[in-house]
């Protein structure tokens, strides 16, 4: 058994095959991101380093009936959630541009906050949300403080109210108010 498992982990690395990220835990530093968005910035985390909190909800796929369910709750309560001194992105591995990448998804939505676009996959698994089986991200929202360290993690996320919950996750994290 052990020599299966030694020349399975040889195979991977013989094939360049990337391992998967470990799971991210509450407390972790967030993993650095610097992704094009349907604004037409580019955002990186770094930059919001010891200025305020981001929020970053992953999603699966553009267009389709969960994500958009998720994408109309947090356009329409926006205003609950600017409150709160927060940057907040929705995310995938879409690309940005095309029929069915997050700028036009963002367009269709009217969402009036940046959808991050994660073409290569990278950020995805450094988050630990891609699900290598559908090649899509996992449904998750991160909460990153504003030293850059993750606060929580929303592994069930409930897109009719996905807006409610974060406004209320902010709260209970006494995320500072404008």
């Amino acid at each position: 058994m052990r020599m299966l498992s030694t020349l399975a982990l040889m195979t991977l690395v013989g094939t360049g095959a990337a391992a998967p990220a470990a799971e991210l835990s509450v407390g972790d530093k967030a993993p650095d991101f610097k992704l094009a968005a349907s604004d037409g910035k580019t955002y990186h985390l770094a930059d919001f380093k010891g200025k305020k909190a981001v929020v970053v909800a992953w999603f699966p796929k553009a267009f389709t009936g969960g994500c958009t369910i998720e994408c109309k709750s947090l356009a329409a309560n926006g205003n609950r959630i600017r409150k709160y001194d927060v940057a907040y992105f929705m995310a995938s591995v879409d690309p940005i541009e095309g029929e069915k990448g997050n700028k036009a998804f963002a367009a269709s939505e009217k969402a009036d906050f940046p959808m991050l676009s994660d073409p290569t996959k990278e950020v995805a698994t450094a988050y630990g949300v891609l699900n290598a089986e559908r090649g899509v991200a996992n449904r998750w929202t991160f909460y990153i403080d504003k030293a850059g360290k993750i606060v929580a993690i929303d592994k069930a996320v409930k897109p009719p109210t996905s807006a409610e919950d974060m406004v209320a996750k902010l709260a209970e994290l006494k995320v500072a108010t404008r």
